[in-house]
C-alpha cells in the first residue's frame, strides 16, 4: 500500500449511541479488500464495513465492557481477553477497536484502528486505512497473557502506532469534523492595533469595525467580524477572522457532506481548512488568480491577496496555575502560548524575522506551522522564515515558564459547618510586582459546586460584585480597566454558602463496572462511621460514596475536590517574554507593508485549591 492517510469510513454517534451521520469511501475500501485478499493467512478474511446499526450496537457493547465511552486503557481485574484494556496502554482510550457481530453469518470480527474523538454530545469515529499485518498485530496484543508494553518486546502498541502515519491524519480529520458540527471551526484571533496605521483615517475606521482596510480585491470575502471577549468588555483593537461560523444548532448534514466531499474526496484528506474550503466554494477562481510564473503556489494559499498590504502578529499567552497555599506542595505556574498571524500580502512573498524571548530558562518547547522554515536556534533569538497562508493562522505554539510572579495569588478556604452549609474565605493579591504598561482588564473567581444546588450565599467582598447560579458562586473582582492600571490590588471575600438538602444521585447503567474499579484504584479515603470525629468528615465521606461514576473519568477527579477557578484578561507585554520587533520583520520580494504587533494574556486552568480540603498534586523531579 502507499503511505499517507486514507479514510475507509467515519461515523458520528449521539449521546444515545445512535449513528446520526456516516460516510464510507468505496475507493479506499477496495484497496483494503485487495490487500486482504493477498494475505497468505487462511484465517484472515476480508469483511465488509458494518451497517450503522451494527456499529452502534458494538460501540454500546464496548461501553459496557470497558466501563465508559473512552475506556480505562489500563488492564484491571474486570478486563477480558480481546478488549482494548487488555492491551494495557492508555492510548486505547483514543484509538479503540470494536467487535462487529454479524448474527446472520455467525461471525465476529475486529474493526481497528478506530479514532475516537468526543466533542460535546457527539462521539466521532474515524477508520483510517492500515495494512492487514497491523490489524493482525493488534489482534495478537488483545489476546496475549502478559501485561503491559515492555520495552524491547517483539510487539507493543507504541511501536505499532509509530509505523502508522495514517493515525495522525485520522486524528486531524476527527478534530476538524468535531469543530464543524459544533460551529467552532473558526480561525485564530489576530488583533489589529487600535492606533491608525499608514493607511490613515480610513484604515483606522475600517479596522475599528473589524474590516481589514479597503483593498482592490481581497479574497476570500467572508465578512470578518469583531469578536467579543468572555468578559463582555471591548477588545483593544479589532479581531480579524475570515472563518464562517455555523453557530450553535443541530447537526447540519448538508454542510458536513459538502465539506467532506471537498476536503477529502475519495477518502484522501487534501485540505482540512474549513475557511479555505468555504472560500473556494463561495468565491471560485478567475484568471486573475494565477501565481507568478517563477513561484509554485502552496496548497495552504489557494487565493492570491490583492489590496493594501500589511502583516499582523498577535502573541497570545494562556496562563495555567495550581495554587495550593501549602508548605509541602509548591505552586505550579506555566504558560502555553501561540503566535497568530495574518499576512495581507500580494503574490507569494517570504516573511522573516527574529523571535526574541526564547531564553531556555523560560521557553520549554516550540512547534511551528508547516509553512515555516526554522533552523536550530541558540541563545535568546530564533530566526523564522515562512510563506504565509491565506487568512489567520497559528505560526507557532510554545510552552514556557512565567517570567514574573503569578498575576493572581492568594488562598481559598472552604469548610462545611453543617451538612448543607459551608463557610469560605478568599484572600487574594492581584498584579503584585506588576507595573505599567501591564494592566488587568477583567478578573473573576468562580466557586463551582457541580454536585450541590446553591440556595443562597451571604458575604460582602472588599471589592467587586457577587452573583450565584444553581451550581456556582461568581465573584467579579475587576470589570473596569481603569481601576486596575499600574497598581496591585488586595481583595478579600469571607462568607457562607447554603445548599439544598443532599440527595443521593443515581449511577449510570454502566456504573457498576466503574464503581468496582473505583473501589480498587480510587484515591478517595473511606472510614467507618464510628471513627468520625467531626461533621465535616461525615459530609465528605457521604459525598465520596455518592460520587457520580462519570466524574471518575477525569484522571485528576476535579469534581471530587473543592476548588475555585480564576478567569482574567490582561493587556500589555507577554508574561512569557515572547516579543517581535516590527522593525526587524523583512519581506522578500521587498514591498511596503505595515507591521502591527499585539499581545493578549488570558487565563487557562487557573485553580485555587481549597487549603482545608483534599487536593490532587503531581510529583515534580528535583532539580
Amino acid at each position: 500500500m502507499q503511505s499517507g492517510c486514507c479514510i475507509r469510513g467515519l461515523w458520528i454517534l449521539n449521546n444515545q449511541d445512535f449513528v446520526i451521520f456516516s460516510r464510507k469511501f468505496p475507493v479506499v475500501e477496495r484497496r483494503w479488500r485487495v490487500a486482504c485478499e493477498k494475505e497468505s493467512d487462511d484465517n484472515f478474511k476480508y469483511h465488509l464495513l458494518p451497517y450503522d446499526s451494527e456499529l452502534a450496537s458494538a460501540f454500546a457493547d464496548r461501553k459496557k465492557r470497558e466501563g465508559s465511552a473512552r475506556g480505562f486503557g489500563i488492564r484491571v481485574s474486570q478486563s477480558v481477553k480481546g478488549s482494548d484494556s487488555w492491551v494495557d496502554d492508555p492510548i486505547t482510550r483514543h484509538v479503540i477497536s470494536l467487535h462487529i457481530n454479524k448474527e446472520e453469518k455467525g461471525e465476529n470480527h475486529l474493526l481497528w484502528p478506530l479514532i475516537l474523538h468526543i466533542k460535546g454530545p457527539y462521539s466521532i469515529l474515524v477508520l483510517p486505512l492500515v495494512e492487514p499485518h497491523h490489524l493482525k498485530s493488534y489482534s495478537r496484543m488483545c489476546n496475549r497473557s502478559d501485561c503491559g508494553s515492555a520495552i524491547g518486546a517483539d510487539e507493543n502498541l507504541s511501536s505499532l502506532l509509530l509505523d502508522l502515519p495514517s493515525i495522525t491524519g485520522a486524528f486531524i480529520v476527527a478534530h476538524t469534523i468535531g469543530e464543524i458540527i459544533l460551529g467552532e471551526a473558526v480561525e485564530p484571533e489576530v488583533v489589529a492595533a487600535s492606533s491608525p496605521s499608514v493607511g490613515g483615517l480610513l484604515d483606522s475606521l475600517t479596522g475599528s469595525i473589524g474590516i481589514s482596510g479597503i483593498s482592490a480585491r481581497p479574497k476570500p470575502v467572508a465578512a470578518p467580524v469583531a469578536a467579543s471577549t468572555a468578559s463582555g468588555t471591548a477588545v483593544s483593537g479589532a479581531v480579524m477572522s475570515d472563518a464562517p461560523k455555523m453557530g450553535s444548532r443541530p447537526l447540519d448534514k448538508d454542510v458536513l457532506r459538502s465539506f467532506i466531499s471537498s476536503a477529502m474526496p475519495f477518502g484522501t484528506p487534501l485540505d482540512l481548512s474549513y475557511s479555505n474550503i468555504s472560500a473556494i466554494k463561495t468565491t471560485g477562481f478567475s484568471s486573475a488568480d494565477m501565481p507568478p510564473a517563477d513561484r509554485k503556489q502552496p496548497a495552504w494559499k489557494p487565493y492570491l491577496y490583492r489590496g493594501k498590504q500589511r502583516i499582523l502578529f498577535t502573541i497570545h499567552d494562556t496562563v495555567h496555575a495550581a495554587m495550593y497555599d501549602r508548605d509541602e506542595i509548591p505552586d505550579c505556574i506555566t504558560i502555553s502560548g501561540q503566535v497568530n498571524c495574518r499576512a495581507e500580502l500580494e503574490g507569494l512573498p517570504d516573511v522573516s524575522f527574529p523571535l526574541t524571548g526564547l531564553d531556555t530558562a523560560r521557553v520549554q518547547s516550540l512547534t511551528f506551522h508547516p509553512c515555516a522554515q526554522v533552523p536550530e536556534h541558540g541563545g535568546d533569538k530564533q530566526a523564522i522564515t515562512f510563506s504565509p497562508p491565506l487568512g489567520n493562522f497559528v505560526l507557532m505554539h510554545y510552552q514556557a515558564l512565567c517570567s514574573v510572579g503569578p498575576p493572581i495569588k492568594g488562598f481559598y478556604q472552604l469548610s462545611m459547618v453543617s451538612e448543607n452549609e459551608g463557610a469560605f474565605l478568599f484572600k487574594l493579591s492581584l498584579m503584585e510586582g506588576y507595573k505599567t504598561p501591564i494592566t488587568i482588564e477583567f478578573c473573576a473567581v468562580t466557586m463551582p459546586f457541580p454536585r450541590r444546588r446553591v440556595v443562597s450565599f451571604d458575604g460582602t467582598p472588599s471589592i467587586g460584585t457577587v452573583s450565584n447560579t444553581d451550581h456556582s458562586v461568581e465573584w467579579k473582582i475587576i470589570t473596569n480597566t481603569r481601576s486596575a492600571s499600574g497598581k496591585s490590588i488586595e481583595a478579600t471575600f469571607p462568607g457562607t454558602v447554603r445548599f439544598a438538602p443532599w440527595q443521593a444521585q443515581r449511577m449510570p447503567s454502566f456504573g457498576s463496572a466503574i464503581g468496582s474499579v473505583a473501589d480498587e484504584d480510587s484515591d478517595l479515603e473511606t472510614e467507618s462511621s464510628s471513627s468520625m470525629v467531626n461533621v465535616e468528615d461525615q459530609i465528605m465521606e457521604k459525598m465520596s460514596k455518592d460520587l457520580q461514576a462519570v466524574d471518575l473519568e477525569d484522571p485528576f477527579c476535579w469534581q471530587a475536590y473543592n476548588y475555585a477557578k480564576v478567569s482574567f484578561k490582561m493587556i500589555g507585554p507577554s508574561l512569557s517574554g515572547m516579543s517581535i520587533d516590527p522593525k526587524s520583520v523583512s519581506i522578500f520580494p521587498a514591498v511596503k507593508a505595515t507591521v502591527e504587533i499585539s499581545t493578549q494574556v488570558t487565563s487557562g486552568d487557573y485553580i485555587l485549591w481549597n487549603t482545608l480540603g483534599k487536593c490532587p498534586v503531581a510529583a515534580t523531579p528535583e532539580a
